[in-house]
């Protein structure tokens, strides 16, 4: 019977599908992995899983891994416990003190890729080529920017999502994200740069192609949209070609738009609650998160 709760637990994951995006289910399955091929190691039980077990466990992953990765991989284990009708191990105050002990023993700064503000912005927009790939590349900086947007939407944009204002700007609906599973939707608008930009990029894209931002082979447009991954070295290549070295390009990300433009509100003197509504942030813990870092001296005159 216990080797077939320790071997079964996949079978209770297979239960939030649907229900959790698939990249949170992958993340839950390599979290929970990781934990049971552990205590396996350490010649303990995995499931159900104990405070003691748990207690070694912190201990074990102290020295190894960010607290980040720890609170994750817990709150996985967490998960599959109450799926297969087992008690919460981490619902104790043992546990609440040896985790305490933990975030006193590994002080964390969080790792945050660097943003990118509207002046490394115009560089990388100026040194794209121009191409078919180049024309692509400045839409995207440009709309990413503008709209704050993850790696992961601006792949997933297609042409029915924007609509060119009067005014020479552009408003757009990003369907679905990583904090919007249920697909309510987020508006989101773009500047004159943006939508002259986006207006060149879809004269040199076939019509046929729905998706807003393509894969581009041999100099010509793929019928697929751009994988998130692609968007996240486009931004990285683009800070290179800007004239910044290849260890300064590292420390950015498919990431560095949305961080750099939440920075860029908070410098021009936007409150909180706006630099949260052009986001799409619910939380001022999430947001403070982006603006902690930011280059932002008040004491400057």
């Amino acid at each position: 019977m216990e080797h077939l709760i320790q071997t079964g637990w996949k079978h209770y994951i297979h239960r939030l599908e649907g229900a959790y995006a698939p990249n949170t289910i992958k993340a839950y399955y390599a979290d929970i992995t990781h934990f049971v091929d552990w205590c396996e190691r350490s010649h303990l039980t995995a499931l159900p899983t104990s405070c003691s077990v748990i207690q070694r466990y912190l201990e074990a992953a102290l020295a190894q891994y960010a607290l980040t990765t720890i609170k994750r991989r817990l709150y996985a284990v967490r998960k599959i416990n109450m799926l297969m009708g087992f008690s919460d191990p981490t619902r104790t105050e043992d546990f609440y003190l040896a985790f305490r002990r933990l975030k006193r023993a590994k002080p964390n700064r969080p790792h945050q890729a660097k943003g990118v503000n509207y002046e490394l912005l115009l560089e990388m927009i100026d040194a794209q080529p121009r191409s078919l790939i180049g024309h692509r590349n400045r839409a995207l900086l440009s709309l990413g920017y503008d709209f704050l947007a993850r790696r992961s939407e601006l792949a997933a944009l297609k042409f029915e999502y924007l609509e060119f204002l009067p005014d020479g700007t552009l408003r757009g609906m990003i369907p679905k994200s990583k904090a919007d599973q249920l697909g309510y939707g987020r508006l989101t608008f773009g500047s004159r740069r943006s939508a002259g930009l986006l207006k060149t990029w879809l004269k040199k894209k076939p019509k046929s192609i729905h998706w807003l931002f393509c894969p581009i082979s041999h100099g010509k447009c793929l019928d697929r949209h751009l994988c998130d991954r692609s968007a996240s070295e486009i931004v990285k290549f683009a800070v290179r070609q800007s004239g910044k070295s290849w260890p300064v390009a590292a420390q950015y990300s498919g990431h560095s738009l949305r961080i750099g433009a939440a920075q860029d509100l908070l410098i021009k003197g936007h409150d909180t609650l706006a630099i949260m509504r052009a986001g799409g942030w619910r939380s001022l813990d999430s947001v403070n998160g982006y603006l902690k870092f930011a280059e932002h001296n008040v004491w400057a005159s």
